[in-house]
């Protein structure tokens, strides 16, 4: 299966609490580190694609050395496709390139700069950190990360990051850093749309 996210902000100790940017409700990293892993693991096996929409870690004050991002990646499951954010950086992915311990014969960590499309269910999901502003589109939506809790005021931009406003759609409510199916994903938009059309 293929799944989705973005804003994991590993080590953001300044996200604690809750806020308005991006709430996260733990009282230390560590705990926030491991509910993350713990519901990642909890839903995606090796067998399985993560397309990590950026920010993979954080922390102003200590900012995260690839060996401690490594390290935390190597307890996710899954094989993960990296788009970059604007807090990853070219030094870190070619750490993780060249330390990839591989799963099941296969790159556990491929990387892309701007973005990726695939297609899912007739659809295409085109697939960036930034938001993009589309126009109008047909069987187009844009995944993206970065606005943490906040969303674009249009139903085909769905923000899958792990505080993002877009989850709280899903009931029930899955547990924070869950990874997004595919399925999810065109639920929300179907959601998003009719909450966007009633407001209008």
């Amino acid at each position: 299966m293929q799944y989705f996210i973005a804003d994991t902000h590993f080590f953001h100790a300044d996200l604690l609490g809750n806020n308005d940017f991006a709430p996260r409700l733990f009282p230390t990293i560590e705990a926030m580190d491991a509910a993350m892993i713990q519901a990642w693991n909890a839903r995606v096996d090796d067998r399985d694609i993560v397309y990590h929409l950026g920010d993979i870690a954080m922390n102003p004050e200590h900012f995260p050395q690839p060996p401690e991002v490594l390290a935390i990646l190597l307890q996710l499951h899954g094989r993960i496709v990296f788009i970059k954010g604007n807090h990853d950086y070219e030094s870190l992915f070619k750490f993780l390139h060249r330390h990839d311990p591989g799963v099941n014969g296969l790159p556990k960590f491929t990387f892309h700069s701007v973005g990726t499309i695939i297609k899912d269910d007739h659809t295409q999901f085109i697939m960036t950190h930034y938001p993009l502003m589309m126009g109008i589109v047909k069987q187009t939506l844009n995944l993206h990360g970065h606005i943490h809790h906040n969303s674009v005021n249009i139903a085909e931009n769905i923000n899958v990051g792990v505080d993002a406003p877009e989850r709280d759609l899903l009931v029930p409510h899955l547990p924070f850093g869950t990874p997004l199916t595919a399925a999810e994903v065109h639920k929300i938009y179907r959601l998003k749309a009719a909450v966007l059309a009633k407001e209008r």
